[in-house]
């Protein structure tokens, strides 16, 4: 593992900086015209400052640290929270990059989401990496530095602004509240979002620059590979209306034009995103639908309006707060449902309108404004009028949404100290260098603390627990990794506990009757495994449920219910390893060895467990293809060399 953690670093060096070498040459020909000399950067200013040394040096450093600070996280593993469904456990994604998988991404709207791209990277990862995790961690770790160092060459190229600009993009690489969006392989889909809604910006100030249908087509098909990656994307029409006020300057009669660019009415500005608005409508009935279907939409019984209203302000001022403080961190915060009082939900509603006041009293400093409403209304998709799920925030959500608050703060620090020693160029400098450098180390202290959580799925649900309060999620993911550290009694009473906190809560009651059945609490295993049949409609939970229920008929003496029950689980996930070993051993029992061996074998594939290769081998060798059982004897003990029953199997399949 050391030798691959070495060669990963080295790979990580080599690669930055080829990546900064493309990105610099991409912005220049986006932003700079081809023809012109390159003067220096103080020359010239605005959307088509040119590049020159120092903005490479910047560049590579922004790279350098950002895989400096995240390089942990090449050692960590997968985490029982959707990375089973993502990748691990995902029967398409398994089979790596094919016709047929890119065909599955296209149309499938598992996962409650339309987000063809975010499969098919993970396909690719399947491809290079198998199923190890580091290099899957890799992929999500190249993609925020091409993100950080995008940041920073489309805010310097659009404002000629160096410092503020690069400390914008370092706040952005370093603040911990995006380590889960990093850190989680399952959300690869928010920075490769993220990635293809920062070239949009890109390509959209090159079709500033000299406007023309195909230039307009660019910013169209990377707003499409937005999308495809996760829909929150929607909201780039708004965005796109934002940097026309700040900073080109776009709008007439509001704010000064940058150098080159026409000023045109609102009216024009607006009617030039309509297009990208009607992909931006089509993307959100394709989701709604979707999470419709896939169970993830939350009905106004469960939350009304006004409950969302409330939690989607103080979901606000939660995020404000975050942003100046980013500790307590966790992958899941409950929805407080009627817990939230009027009183704090008032105190949030005015500290919001405070800042707004705030924010537009200086109408000169676009940047204010601009950030807070980028803040503002990329943020509306995911903070709860609709309702998704059973979250009321996440971090990984401010992924794009912080933006804005970062170049508020960059731009801000730096005009503040450009006041206060308008005439020493020096002294402003060694101030904005000093405060950065204590901010920053601070940030990356911090971003090194709260990615050691997710060093392994005990710690990270443990902390999750730490910092939140009935938090019936975090209880039921610990409760499936102690249950994978053999913690079997442990697991099961934070599945109790779980299901004490949300009696609905489907996946407690799937563990609790998993471990009813572990025990041999037959009846008991049946009846809490059915309930989860009744409360949910998550393919994933029930293909899982019904596995366990196959196998608690099939200990039962019920054949029929227990073959019923392996099929349904296989017609909703094909991939559930379980049913394919259940109903290997239903089939053996009926004395089908032929077809036992088959199924056996597509459960260890999919998921290669020491009783998998036991099962696997014993049907092989009762078909006397030996040397096929005496290989899956041998990997069984690969995976658990103490595993006395594969040994013994091995043995007895020698002395034969």
């Amino acid at each position: 593992m050391r030798v691959a953690r070495d060669w990963w670093a080295n790979l990580s060096n080599v690669t930055s900086g080829y990546l900064a070498c493309r990105s610099r040459k991409l912005c220049q020909n986006f932003f700079v015209p081809a023809a012109s000399a390159q003067p220096a950067l103080k020359q010239e200013t605005g959307l088509f400052a040119s590049a020159g040394k120092q903005t490479t040096v910047i560049t590579l450093l922004l790279i350098v640290i950002t895989l400096a600070v995240y390089n942990p996280v090449v050692s960590h593993p997968f985490v029982n929270y959707d990375d089973d469904r993502y990748v691990t456990a995902n029967a398409h994604v398994r089979n790596g990059l094919s016709a047929e998988t890119i065909r599955w991404a296209i149309t499938s709207t598992d996962q409650a989401n339309w987000h063809p791209l975010t499969w098919i990277s993970h396909a690719v990862d399947v491809q290079l990496f198998r199923l190890n995790p580091t290099g899957h961690h890799f992929s999500s770790l190249l993609i925020h530095s091409a993100n950080v160092t995008l940041l920073f060459l489309l805010l310097m190229w659009a404002t000629g602004r160096i410092a503020p600009s690069t400390l914008a993009a370092l706040l952005f690489a370093l603040h911990p509240i995006n380590v889960e969006s990093v850190a989680w392989v399952a959300e690869r889909k928010n920075v490769l979002c993220a990635f293809f809604f920062l070239l949009s910006l890109g390509a959209y100030g090159w079709y500033v620059k000299k406007q023309g249908w195909r230039r307009y087509f660019v910013v169209a098909v990377c707003f499409v590979a937005a999308l495809a990656s996760k829909p929150m994307a929607i909201t780039l029409p708004f965005a796109l209306l934002l940097i026309d006020a700040w900073p080109l300057g776009r709008i007439r009669r509001w704010l000064a034009p940058s150098p080159h660019v026409e000023q045109k009415p609102l009216s024009f500005l607006i009617l030039e995103k309509l297009p990208l608005l009607l992909l931006s409508i089509a993307s959100a009935v394709i989701t709604i639908v979707a999470q419709q279907s896939g169970g993830a939409m939350r009905a106004s019984t469960q939350f009304s309006l006004g409950l969302r209203l409330a939690n989607a302000v103080h979901s606000y001022a939660l995020y404000l707060w975050k942003f100046v403080w980013p500790a307590h961190l966790a992958p899941m915060y409950p929805h407080p449902g009627n817990s939230l009082s009027g009183a704090v939900v008032a105190l949030c509603a005015a500290g919001l309108v405070a800042v707004s006041a705030a924010v537009f009293a200086k109408p000169r400093n676009g940047y204010l404004a601009a950030g807070w409403l980028w803040f503002l209304g990329t943020m509306v998709p995911v903070i709860g009028l609709i309702q998704v799920g059973d979250q009321a925030m996440a971090d990984r959500y401010a992924y794009i949404p912080f933006l804005g608050l970062f170049v508020m703060f960059a731009f801000g620090l730096a005009d503040v100290l450009q006041r206060l020693f308008p005439e020493n160029d020096e002294r402003q400098h060694v101030a904005i260098a000093s405060i950065a450098l204590v901010l920053l180390c601070s940030l990356a202290l911090t971003t090194r603390a709260q990615l050691s959580y997710w060093q392994n799925n005990e710690s990270l649900w443990q902390h999750s627990l730490a910092v939140t309060d009935r938090n019936f999620i975090a209880q039921d993911n610990l409760a499936g990794a102690l249950l994978l550290a053999g913690k079997t009694d442990e697991a099961a009473s934070h599945s109790y506990s779980a299901a004490q906190i949300n009696p609905r809560d489907p996946m407690s009651h799937g563990n609790i009757g998993a471990y009813l059945l572990q025990k041999g609490q037959l009846p008991h295993a049946i009846e809490e495994l059915k309930r989860v049949t009744q409360l949910t409609t998550d393919r994933g939970l029930l293909a899982s449920a019904y596995a366990n229920l196959g196998t608690a008929y099939r200990e039962s003496g019920d054949s029929a219910q227990a073959r019923q029950s392996y099929g349904e689980s296989l017609r909703l996930n094909s991939g559930q390893a379980s049913a394919w070993i259940g109903m290997g051993i239903l089939v053996e029992q009926q004395g089908d060895l032929q077809q036992a061996a088959i199924d056996f074998g597509r459960g260890a594939e999919l998921q290669p467990t020491p009783e998998a290769f036991l099962h696997l081998g014993r049907s092989l060798a009762h078909l006397d293809r030996n040397s096929e059982a005496r290989l899956a004897f041998e990997n069984a003990l690969k995976l658990r060399p103490d595993f006395g029953d594969a040994q013994s199997a091995l043995d007895s399949l020698g002395s034969k």
